[in-house]
């Protein structure tokens, strides 16, 4: 029986780190630089929603060894894209449609996360309360950006900028300890047809 291609997985493991980099040196800037146009603004955070999106759909038909850092990601990949998509239409708009729109996903992606460091320490991962720890952070952001849109746009754009860094640095240790990749991991049929065949001969 042919052993499972690693291909999507690594590609999502890749693109999980490449993004979280994109993240963090995005968040960097806006911190840095507060002053960036709603056009500029929007075109960013857009592109990078929609791409972020559609790595974690990849992560998630993946089926890494865990199954922890991908197991929520078809539905928050469709979710990202959806507002990514929303983001790009309404750029010229007030910024207020830019940080809401940043403001949920940021939080949903915060809770879907806290899920994974609970399922990361059943599984004995040391790492599980850094990804906890970021989670927090990154979901008090996410509120204050959901919340707070109509405070003053350089304000509210370094809170995007505090979001996106630690979402990048989130998505950056869910990836290299979490995602494991074996190069003689069987498909999934293999374990259920092992388990029917054991059940018939008891």
């Amino acid at each position: 029986m042919r052993m499972r291609s690693t291909v999507p997985m690594r590609v999502a493991k890749a693109g999980y780190i490449v993004m979280s980099t994109v993240f963090f040196v995005a968040g960097l800037i806006l911190m840095i630089w507060p002053d960036a146009s709603a056009s500029s603004l929007g075109c960013l955070l857009g592109v990078a929603m929609i791409v972020f999106g559609i790595v974690k759909i990849i992560g998630y038909f993946s089926k890494d060894l865990f199954r922890l850092a991908f197991q929520y990601d078809f539905e928050f990949g469709i979710i990202l894209i959806v507002l990514g998509t929303i983001v790009l239409a309404r750029t010229s708009d007030a910024l207020n449609h830019i940080f809401i729109a940043a403001g949920i996903a940021v939080l949903a992606d915060s809770l879907f996360k806290m899920r994974i460091s609970e399922d990361a320490r059943k599984f004995g991962i040391h790492a599980w309360w850094t990804i906890l720890m970021f989670a927090v952070l990154t979901g008090l952001v996410g509120i204050l950006l959901a919340v707070l849109p109509w405070e003053s746009a350089r304000l509210l754009t370094m809170l995007l900028g505090v979001s996106l860094l630690s979402e990048g640095m989130l998505h950056f240790c869910i990836a290299v300890s979490t995602v494991k990749i074996v190069q003689n991991q069987y498909p999934d049929s293999i374990e259920s047809d092992y388990f029917e065949t054991e059940a018939i001969h008891k």
